[in-house]
């Protein structure tokens, strides 16, 4: 039986000579994204901006949320998201902070029993203030950082440093970019927005250290060989692997963004725009050739240790 190969054996594609554009241009876009973030700024939801929380429970039956959010948004209570959790007909409502304090988020809460009417439990409604929110952002930004400082770390025993450090260089790439992207689009930047950054973190890892042991294995084995040649050699040799796994997850994104619902909208528009366009990108063309530049040659500490394969 013969295998499905989506990449010849043979080939032999030149990516290092492309880091001449790759790098320039990833210099800029990571600067025009850090000027749009803090001229811009996000667009916070209401996880980080404060507002009502209620947790609703059909008496019997389920809910049909789709006629529920469109009795909330008649009250024009701003920004309103309904995320449907469990599987006994529950609803979280989370409705965006109204002005005039405390008091109006309450009036906010009893414009929205009177809608839905009879028929539901309010399991809890609660006000989440700015500070409450503010933590949020706080918990948010340190649990990102300290993904990448673990990063840093694990590569650092796991490989040598420079697999290291240029790995966390296309961490932070993807991670500028991404939010560069979801402050020019204004996507809503919440809770669900964090988590898809530290699965972009966790997916562009691991693309990068596939390509980077495949470039240790070779440092091993070809010790003469020139470091452009070599690392071309290493991100072909795992090309079909990358290509069948970016078109899967490709496919399962796109169906999410299409059908899966303003719930989970800015997680999968996130998540499309940071694994697919710029993981991708980022392990091939920033990662790989990254490496020169930080003084990784064959026959350095990497090769030294091997005790298989011959010189070339």
């Amino acid at each position: 039986m013969r295998h499905l190969r989506i990449v010849p054996d043979n080939t032999n594609f030149g990516f290092v000579r492309f880091r001449r554009f790759s790098f320039p241009i990833s210099a800029a876009l990571s600067i025009l994204a850090l000027v749009f973030f803090f001229t811009h700024g996000l667009n916070y939801g209401i996880d980080f901006k404060g507002g009502t929380l209620m947790e609703v429970r059909a008496s019997s039956g389920q809910i049909d949320i789709g006629a529920m959010r469109t009795s909330i948004e008649g009250l024009g209570l701003g920004e309103v998201q309904l995320q449907e959790i469990g599987g006994n007909g529950e609803v979280l409502i989370r409705i965006a902070q109204q002005p005039g304090g405390d008091a109006e988020q309450q009036v906010a809460a009893t414009k929205v029993r009177s809608t839905l009417g009879t028929g539901y439990v309010y399991e809890r409604v609660e006000v989440i203030g700015p500070r409450v929110s503010q933590e949020l952002v706080t918990l948010g930004t340190v649990g990102i950082f300290f993904a990448i400082g673990a990063i840093l770390v694990y590569l650092w025993f796991r490989f040598d440093w420079q697999f290291a450090v240029g790995a966390m260089i296309a961490n932070v790439h993807d991670l500028v970019l991404t939010i560069g992207f979801m402050s020019v689009t204004q996507i809503d930047f919440d809770l669900t927005s964090v988590a898809a950054l530290l699965t972009i973190l966790g997916y562009s890892l691991n693309d990068t250290v596939v390509i980077y042991d495949r470039i240790r294995e070779l440092l091993r084995k070809y010790k003469k060989m020139p470091m452009a040649e070599l690392l071309d050699n290493a991100t072909n040799a795992t090309l079909s692997r990358s290509i069948i796994t970016h078109v899967t997850v490709t496919l399962a994104l796109l169906a999410l963004l299409l059908f899966g619902g303003r719930a989970i909208h800015s997680f999968t528009a996130t998540m499309m725009f940071g694994v697919v366009l710029v993981g991708t990108y980022t392990s091939i063309f920033i990662a790989s050739p990254i490496l020169i530049y930080l003084g990784l040659r064959p026959g350095g500490p990497t090769a030294a240790d091997g005790k298989d394969g011959g010189e070339k």
